[in-house]
């Protein structure tokens, strides 16, 4: 054949237009073919300016080049590098094996891009405008680079491998036709997943993905107003840090840093729930200064996440839910701002180490941290807030945890117990303040000594009886467990031996109230 012919020989096909063959000489050459006009208005991929022919190439010619192109000229590498070109047709390599490196700049697809199971050492599509990519299975040795394109009808990367980077910065995705802008599932990328500043508009999944280091999603506003979540990434694993933090705008993105001072930044936004259930991240899950915009039925859920570390330290949800249900976490960083308030708050079996809140967070407000997430109430959280707040040495705020425990159960005991509980607490707080027996004890005592200092007695034996004491016989009625020899040896009557009742009655409560206070503490230590 003669094409077969001249490919051998590494002529350019007679088939070829002008803007093919020019493609395929430096192709052979490696260097970069440059279609574009300097004009920037003409040159946008994404505006509407026609292309014609002079800039065209056909995708059936970009195939044959990356699958069994011609052989590089001596001393070069054949590679295919094109910028500002229109390519017609569906570019469809699938199950392909690619060996050319391949980056195409501010380009037109006319057709999907169709990738699927085909093998890359690196791909990289900048600025360009794709009607829709599909690419699951695809495999990579090297980056998979995608950042400022456009893509109408979605990405699909599932079960994709990438060797190194995938990079999604600056890219703006539309839905497919499943609903979801990107289709993730199951991707596994070697180091480090960077879509900062993305602009997606549909569901992101990321199900069951695995990130070699970090994820990075600064900046980035994705909104789904077709169904419920706009991150969907259950069992996702990142290494190192998910983060869904600001990002600086008008300077490099310099992923790990923070935008140096007077740079202006973009915060990141979501405007549909996000699902990160079971989540395993090596170093922290960090939502500084993110912003939520649930509708009632969405929620940002981290059931059962584990990280060393979460920032919780975004603006206040006005609406949904913040599920944090079995989470477990070593370092709890957050504002007293950045919760939901009553009913919008889950924590049942959320366990935490170390609290470290960023600005004022008094303990009053931590306390109704606890309470708005406990609709009905639960000993748990109140006991994990006391257990890491004496672990770091603030034993009198736990212990003033512990009582705000007692006082949301008292509200759903029967009356009877309701009322001892008002009484316990009152008197010596359920024992968490001891000292408050001693002063009833006091106040008590005092009293006593003074109302029966006027009581008629008579000596139960007219034989043998102590000297009369309103002092020790007001003591002897108020400790129900230590005989003084005054209560038993005299008699009262009328309002006296109620009062003498009352006193005894009094002395068994201030009793057992501190030693159910002792008993705590005794089971603290």
């Amino acid at each position: 054949m003669t094409e077969g012919a001249g490919f051998r020989a590494g002529d350019v096909p007679e088939e070829l237009t002008a803007a093919e063959a020019g493609m395929w000489q430096a192709f052979r050459n490696g260097s970069v073919y440059d279609l574009s006009s300097g004009d920037a208005v003409v040159d946008d991929p994404h505006g509407g300016h026609p292309w014609g022919p002079e800039r065209s190439v056909r995708a059936r010619i970009v195939c044959w080049l990356l699958l069994d192109g011609p052989p590089a000229l001596a001393g070069r590498v054949s590679s295919l590098k094109l910028v500002g070109v229109r390519v017609t047709g569906s570019l469809d390599l699938a199950g392909g094996t690619v060996l050319p490196y391949v980056e195409l700049r501010d380009c037109r697809f006319d057709g999907e891009v169709l990738l699927p199971e085909a093998r890359f050492t690196t791909l990289r599509l900048v600025g360009c405008a794709v009607p829709r990519l599909e690419a699951a299975r695809v495999h990579t040795e090297g980056d998979l680079h995608l950042p400022r394109c456009r893509f109408q009808n979605g990405i699909r990367l599932t079960d994709a491998h990438i060797g190194t980077d995938l990079l999604l910065n600056e890219a703006v995705v539309y839905r497919g036709r499943s609903g979801r802008s990107i289709t993730a599932d199951g991707l596994t990328v070697g180091q480090d997943l960077q879509a900062e500043m993305l602009e997606s508009h549909g569901e992101l999944s990321l199900r069951g993905a695995k990130v070699g280091v970090s994820l990075s999603l600064r900046g980035a506003r994705l909104s789904n107003a077709y169904g419920r979540l706009a991150l969907n990434a259950p069992q996702l694993t990142v290494e190192r840090t998910l983060y869904l933090t600001p990002a600086g705008v008008g300077s490099p993105l310099l992923s790990g840093t923070t935008p140096a001072r007077g740079t202006r930044i973009q915060r990141f936004e979501c405007r549909g729930g996000i699902r990160l259930d079971d989540g395993r991240f090596g170093d922290a899950v960090d939502l500084e200064r993110a912003r939520f915009a649930f509708g009632d039925d969405q929620e940002l859920s981290l059931r059962r996440v584990h990280s060393p570390e979460l920032r919780f330290l975004g603006d206040r949800p006005q609406h949904g839910k913040v599920v944090l249900s079995g989470a477990r976490i070593v370092n709890l960083v957050d504002r007293a701002g950045a919760w939901p308030g009553a009913g919008n708050l889950h924590m049942a079996g959320f366990t935490y180490e170390n609290l470290v809140p960023q600005g004022p967070f008094p303990l009053t407000r931590r306390l109704d941290w606890v309470a708005a997430a406990t609709a009905e109430y639960a000993p748990e959280p109140y006991e994990r807030l006391a257990t890491v707040l004496r672990a770091a040495g603030e034993d009198e705020d736990a212990r003033e945890v512990l009582l705000a425990k007692q006082r949301r159960r008292r509200e759903t005991l029967p009356l009877a117990a309701k009322v001892l509980g008002y009484v316990q607490d009152w008197t010596v707080a359920y024992g968490y303040r001891p000292g408050r027996a001693a002063v009833w004890m006091a106040v008590l005592w005092a009293a006593g000594t003074l109302a029966f200092a006027h009581a008629g007695h008579a000596p139960r034996s007219r034989d043998e009886h102590p000297f009369w004491s309103p002092a020790l016989f007001t003591l002897d009625l108020l400790l129900p467990v230590i005989d003084l020899g005054q209560a038993g040896d005299w008699q009262l009557h009328g309002g006296w031996a109620w009062l003498a009742s009352a006193m005894i009655l009094l002395g068994w409560i201030l009793a057992t109230t501190v030693a159910a206070g002792a008993t705590r503490l005794l089971r603290r230590n």
